[in-house]
């Protein structure tokens, strides 16, 4: 069973970039690594109608902190078994975006902290009653707002069909969320957590994740008897 790393961040922290660097050097180790980003925009129904109803469609549907999250949460359970697979088949599983995302931003939206009663609510609803697995490791790329936000911006402009929606466009969301970010990273929040930098190294990063990666397999072989 591979090891299930999730990797979170602001909109335009760099997520993307990041994760083509370490696979890349994972890959050079001779280590297999499996990657899915989340939402899954074209290939979810609930991914698609929440990114409509960010962009303005489907009534009031973006004004509800739980309906959204909701939508986002049915997304990620649409695709158990699919890491399942992943997981199965790799030594590394890197998720761009999982369930801390959802209770970052929606307690964010709600002006709540990371003990507040929407966390706890994400978490049951996701790893309890939706039955996701949890990560063995959680990754925050803690960058700066303004930076950020210029990365977003020019990502739209490079591409059109990559509009800004009602979260990205809000500076102070984007400011609390960073901040239960942080709250959810210091409380370790479902599993351990590593705060990155934008200097992070992704060949330190690479390494360090094949050295979690090799005691997840240790773990497991004396669990279940492995040879």
């Amino acid at each position: 069973m591979g090891t299930l790393i999730a990797l979170e961040g602001l909109d335009g922290a760099g997520k993307r970039t990041l994760v083509g660097a370490v696979v890349a050097r994972l890959a050079e180790r001779g280590l297999t690594v499996g990657t899915l980003d989340f939402p899954r925009y074209g290939r979810s129904v609930h991914a698609d109608l929440a990114s409509e109803a960010l962009k303005g469609a489907h009534g009031d549907l973006a004004d509800s902190v739980h309906a959204m999250a909701v939508m986002f949460a049915l997304d990620r359970s649409g695709a158990v078994g699919e890491l399942s697979a992943l997981l199965a088949g790799h030594d590394l599983v890197i998720l761009d975006r999982y369930v801390a995302s959802n209770a970052a931003y929606g307690a964010a939206r709600l002006h709540q902290a990371a003990d507040g009663e929407f966390v706890g609510w994400v978490a049951n609803l996701e790893f309890e009653r939706l039955g996701l697995p949890r990560p063995d490791l959680q990754l925050y790329l803690d960058v700066p707002v303004a930076l950020a936000a210029q990365r977003a911006r020019g990502r739209e402009s490079a591409d059109a069909s990559r509009s800004l929606d009602a979260y990205e466009r809000d500076r102070g969301l984007q400011e609390r969320t960073g901040e239960v970010y942080r709250e959810l990273a210091v409380k370790d929040w479902i599993s351990p957590w590593w705060v990155l930098t934008p200097d992070t190294d992704p060949v330190t990063l690479a390494e360090n994740l094949a050295l979690l990666s090799d005691d997840t397999a240790r773990r497991d072989e004396k669990e279940h008897g492995t040879p």
